[in-house]
């Protein structure tokens, strides 16, 4: 799966020449910001709130060598925009990702590098000001930091990682889209524990729901347990599919019901969102996140730790649990579709072949095919299933985001972006296949999809999880005439 041979787009002269950006106006800078927490309590002490953050992350992360390595590479080629599927929409110089990328390293050239101080004091250059600092912010958040520009670049600049570090010196300062504070604060200080802010006992009503819902329309008894201690796999979910995605809940618990795993797996009432925002703005909010996450597997002594149809949950627990708190004895992190694939090629399941008539094509979820880490499965699996399967183009590793990653999905002020500019190839890319299934396997990415397919006008597709699609195609031995 590759993506076919791009030409350079034209880009802007004033990024090939290293050129100081065009500064927007405070007043058109204030109409843009109307999402961020703290953006009408800006003084003149912002720079200095800035450089102090930014040194403070310098001094006790590791970012520092990565970063000064960018900032010594001339990355102004603008091969990037090729893979940007914002650029490609806008043609604006701040969504080009090298540009965007220098708005940050030229801060550390400038203030934290001897070439740059003695540099800086010899040719006058501008030291840091609101206004520029306000940019970052509004900038910065155009970025799904779906990470295909990184692909592109041929000197190896991760302008995702760069991404999520202005957003972390920001985030510092208060500069941060609402929306994600809200949730996370919810998630972690809250009495739900969750980012939708849902009591556990709904949670629970809901569980109880499906398992009657699946005994009528399967007839088996799937049940989903909570609080099992000594389980094999304790279980972190989006939130959102306990009222939401209730369908894709079901599928799980009937393919672990089939594969004889109703004694292996539990879900915590004390801490059951898999969501992790910290991934999108903030390396604190990962980590406690994450040691959240491990604190629920100690007390409930599971070996493992399963995450369901989200990339970003999946993402950030595959990557950081050892850095943020695991070390050496962290506990593996396996992906729901990586499990079920094994369970489907070990025989533990069967799937009815051709089950599926309707058209069905795959969205791959930048966090789980980006690194080519779950690209391959979910196909096998659908093909098993499915009598008409139809690729976009592109996809896997070079798939187009779904124009709501990086958080942005969660800032409902922006849909109009995030449907009409981020996500405008992916509708383009979707109706070309002209399926009826879009199958998604990420909460993030199902919400920001349907929004995409609504804004326009692709009502004839249905976004579902893909094991929405294998509770209609699973054999179930002792079932009903439905099973």
């Amino acid at each position: 799966m590759q993506v076919e041979n791009q030409s350079l787009p034209d880009v802007p002269q004033e990024i090939l020449a290293g050129l100081c950006p065009p500064r927007l106006t405070p007043e058109k800078i204030q109409e843009r910001l109307s999402y961020i927490i703290e953006k009408d309590r800006v003084a003149g002490d912002l720079p200095r709130r800035f450089l102090e953050a930014f040194a403070a992350v310098l001094k006790h992360t590791n970012y520092r060598q990565v970063i000064d390595n960018y900032a010594r590479i001339p990355a102004r080629c603008s091969n990037c925009a090729c893979a940007c599927q914002i650029y490609q929409e806008t043609k604006a110089l701040e969504d080009v990702p090298c540009y965007r990328s220098h708005l940050l390293l030229d801060i550390y050239t400038r203030h934290f590098t001897l070439r740059g101080i003695v540099a800086g004091h010899l040719k006058g250059t501008p030291l840091l000001t609101d206004e520029y600092i306000l940019e970052m912010a509004e900038t910065y958040y155009h970025c799904t930091a779906c990470r295909r520009c990184t692909l592109e670049c041929p000197l190896g600049i991760d302008h995702g990682l760069v991404t999520h570090l202005a957003r972390y010196i920001l985030s510092e300062i208060g500069l941060v889209p609402r929306a994600l504070v809200i949730s996370t604060r919810a998630q972690l200080e809250g009495p739900t524990r969750n980012t939708s802010a849902i009591p556990f006992p709904a949670i629970a009503d809901t569980l109880e729901f499906l398992t009657e819902e699946i005994q009528e329309e399967k007839g088996v008894d799937v049940p989903f347990p909570v609080d099992q201690s000594g389980r094999e796999f304790l279980f972190f979910a989006p939130v959102s599919d306990y009222l939401m995605e209730a369908e894709t809940l079901m599928g799980i618990g009937l393919v672990l019901h089939a594969a004889g795993m109703d004694e292996s797996w539990t879900i915590s009432s004390e801490f059951l969102d898999g969501i992790n925002y910290g991934l999108f703005y903030s390396d604190w909010i990962l980590e406690r996140c994450l040691r959240e996450e491990l604190a629920q597997v100690k007390r409930l002594e599971a070996d493992k730790i399963l995450i369901g149809e989200c990339g970003h949950a999946s993402r950030s627990a595959k990557a950081f649990m050892r850095t943020f708190g695991g070390g050496d004895n962290a506990p593996e992190v396996v992906n729901i579709l990586e499990l079920t694939h094994q369970l489907w090629k070990e025989g533990r399941i069967r799937l009815k072949k051709g089950a599926i008539t309707e058209r069905v094509t795959y969205h791959d979820p930048c966090n789980l095919a980006r690194s080519e880490w779950i690209v391959d499965r979910p196909r096998e699996l659908l093909k098993a299933c499915c009598s008409d399967f139809v690729e976009m183009t592109p996809s896997g590793r070079w798939n187009l985001c779904c124009g709501g990653g990086g958080g942005t999905v969660s800032v409902d002020e922006i849909r109009p972006y995030r449907t009409g500019v981020t996500g405008k190839k992916k509708a383009e890319q979707i109706a070309a296949t002209g399926a009826h299934y879009l199958v998604a396997p990420c909460a993030n990415c199902k919400k920001q999809l349907r929004e995409v397919c609504e804004d326009n006008g692709l009502s004839e597709v249905e976004v579902v999880g893909l094991h929405d699609l294998l509770y209609k195609a699973i054999e179930i031995d002792g079932g009903g005439e439905n099973a």
